[in-house]
C-alpha cells in the first residue's frame, strides 16, 4: 500500500510524527513490532512513575506521625503495585491507540525495515511480510538497555530497567550499577519498600552528569535512606551460579565481592539501528546513531530519523519535538505548512529525574559555565527556608541558579527537592526569550509555593537575599 508518510517505531518521536503528518493532510501509516506508546508508555517513562508514586506513599505511611497522623498495620504489597504501574502503562497505551483512530493514522503491527526501494518491509507476528511505499519514512525505533561485556543481561539474576519493572517478588537486597536517572529512580523506589540496595558508580559521583552540587545533596540524602553509594567504583564480574549473585567491585582501596539477589544494570542506553535495512540505503551513522541534519534528514532523500537514534539528548520530550521539527520541515517544501520550523536548540533542553528528591536541570551548570569563560553570578537557596516546603514537610534539597554578571543572562538552573520537576519549565521559558535576572525578579512568584525558590535564588545571586 502507498502512503505519503510512514513512521517506524510509535514511541514519544514516532506517535507525535505521525499525528502531526496527518494533522498537515498526509495520508500516514505507523509501525509497530509490540505496544502503541513504545518503550516510554509502555516501559519507560510512565509505568516508572507509577512505581515511584506508590514508594512517595508508602514513605508517606512511614512518616504520618510527623504530620499528625496515626498510621497502623501497612506495608507494601509488591505484586500489587506492579499491577498498578502496569495498568497505567496499558492506559496510556490505549490512549495512543484511540489517537491513531481520531487522526485517522493506519497501524501496522510488525517489525518496520527498510529495503532498497525506498519502501517499509513490515513482517508480522506471523512471519509473513508486506511492502509498504512512502514518500516520506521517519525511523523512530528508540533504544534500549545497554549491555557491557563483562555484565550481560540474563533477565533472572542481572536485569535490565524492563525486568526490573515487573520482578514476579521484591528482592531483599539489589545492586543498581550506574547512577544515571534509570539508576537512581529504581534504587530510590527498591530502597523506599524494603530492599536492602548499592549503588556502584564508575564516575566519582552519583547523577554524574548534574551540577556537582546537586550530586552531593543526592548521595548525602541517599545515604541518610539507607542506601549504599559506590563512586569511582565498577563491577568487573558477576557470578550467578549460587542462589543469589556475587559481584566482584573494583575500588580504589582494591576488590570486593557484594552479595545480593539480583543486579540492575543501569549503565545507560544503544539505539536501535540494527536489522532496520539501513545499510541496504546506506544511510550514514556515526557512533551509534543514525547522522541527520536540522531538521532530521539523513543523506538518503525521504529518509528521516527522530529520538533516541540520533545524536541528541536521549529523551521523551526532545523525540516528540524532533518529530514535530521534522513533519513541518518537509511540509514547508511541499506547501503544507507555513513557515520553516525553528531548529531545536540543545542548550535549553530540560533534563528531570523522578527520584525523592527529584532533580530537574536546564542549562549551563557552575562547573561548564566557568570554563566557558564567563563571570558568574550563582545563588542558591535551600528549601528548608521555604515555607512552603517545610509546611510540606519537604526541607531537603535547594534551587540553584547561574546568571552572566556582565549581561545577566541566565545560564543555567538546577534543583533538587520535592516536585522540581514541575519547576523547572519556567527556566526554559525564559531562556528561550533571553530573559536577565531583572526580568525574573520583576515578575511575581505566588507564596507560599516551592516555586518562589527560584525567585529567591535570584535574590541570592544578586546578594538581594530577603528570605535568607
Amino acid at each position: 500500500m502507498a502512503y505519503d508518510v510512514i513512521v517506524v517505531g510509535s514511541g514519544p518521536g514516532g506517535y507525535v510524527a505521525a499525528i502531526r503528518a496527518s494533522q498537515l493532510g498526509y495520508k500516514t501509516a505507523i509501525v509497530e513490532k509490540e505496544n502503541l506508546g513504545g518503550i516510554c508508555l509502555n516501559w519507560g517513562c510512565i509505568p516508572t512513575k507509577a512505581l515511584l508514586k506508590s514508594a512517595s506513599v508508602y514513605e508517606n505511611f512511614t512518616h504520618a506521625a510527623d504530620y499528625g497522623i496515626v498510621a497502623t498495620d501497612f506495608k507494601a504489597d509488591f505484586g500489587a503495585v506492579i499491577k498498578r504501574s502496569r495498568g497505567v502503562a496499558d492506559k496510556m497505551s490505549k490512549g495512543i491507540q484511540f489517537l491513531m483512530r481520531k487522526n485517522k493514522i493506519d497501524v501496522l503491527a510488525g517489525m518496520g525495515k527498510l529495503n532498497g526501494k525506498k519502501e517499509v518491509e513490515v513482517t508480522g507476528a506471523d512471519g509473513k511480510t508486506t511492502a509498504h511505499q512512502a514518500r516520506h519514512i521517519i525511523l523512530a525505533t528508540g533504544a534500549r538497555s545497554r549491555q557491557l561485556p563483562n555484565l550481560p543481561i540474563d533477565g533472572k539474576k542481572v536485569i535490565g530497567y524492563r525486568e526490573a519493572m515487573a520482578l514476579p517478588q521484591q528482592p531483599k537486597s539489589m545492586i543498581v550499577v550506574g547512577s544515571g536517572a534509570i539508576g537512581v529512580e529504581f534504587a530510590y523506589f527498591y530502597n523506599s519498600i524494603g530492599t536492602k540496595v548499592t549503588i556502584v558508580e564508575f564516575l566519582p559521583r552519583i547523577v554524574p552528569v548534574e551540577d556537582e552540587d546537586v550530586s552531593k545533596e543526592l548521595e548525602k540524602i541517599f545515604k541518610k535512606k539507607g542506601i549504599n553509594v559506590m563512586t569511582n567504583a565498577s563491577v568487573e564480574k558477576v557470578d550467578g551460579a549460587s542462589e543469589g549473585v556475587k559481584a566482584t567491585v573494583k575500588t580504589a582501596n582494591g576488590d570486593m565481592v557484594l552479595e545480593a539477589d539480583v543486579v540492575l544494570s543501569a549503565v545507560g542506553i544503544s539505539a536501535n539501528i540494527e536489522n532496520i535495512g539501513l545499510e541496504a540505503l546506506n544511510i550514514k551513522t556515526d557512533k551509534g546513531r543514525v547522522t541527520v541534519d536540522k531538521h532530521y534528514k539523513t543523506n538518503v532523500d525521504g529518509v528521516y530519523a527522530i529520538g533516541d537514534i540520533t545524536p541528541g539528548q536521549a529523551l521523551a520530550h526532545v523525540a516528540s519535538k524532533e518529530a514535530i521539527i521534522c513533519v513541518e520541515a518537509f511540509a514547508n517544501k511541499e506547501g503544507k505548512y507555513h513557515h520553516v520550523p525553528e531548529a531545536l536548540d540543545y542548550g535549553n533542553v530540560p533534563g528531570c529525574t523522578y527520584c525523592s528528591p527529584e532533580i530537574a536541570s536546564v542549562g549551563l551548570t557552575e562547573k561548564q559555565a566557568r570554563e566557558a569563560g564567563y563571570e558568574v553570578k550563582v545563588g542558591k537557596f535551600p528549601f528548608s527556608a521555604s515555607g512552603k516546603a517545610t509546611a510540606a514537610g519537604a526541607q531537603e534539597g535547594f534551587v540553584k541558579v547561574i546568571f552572566d554578571a556582565k549581561y545577566g543572562e541566565w545560564l543555567g538552573t538546577h534543583m533538587i527537592g520535592y516536585n522540581v520537576t514541575e519547576m523547572i519549565a519556567e527556566t526554559v521559558v525564559a531562556r528561550k526569550l533571553e530573559t536577565t535576572w531583572q526580568e525574573v525578579l520583576d515578575s511575581i512568584h505566588p507564596h507560599p509555593t516551592m516555586s518562589e525558590g527560584i525567585k529567591d535564588a535570584v535574590e541570592v545571586a544578586l546578594g538581594e537575599a530577603i528570605h535568607l
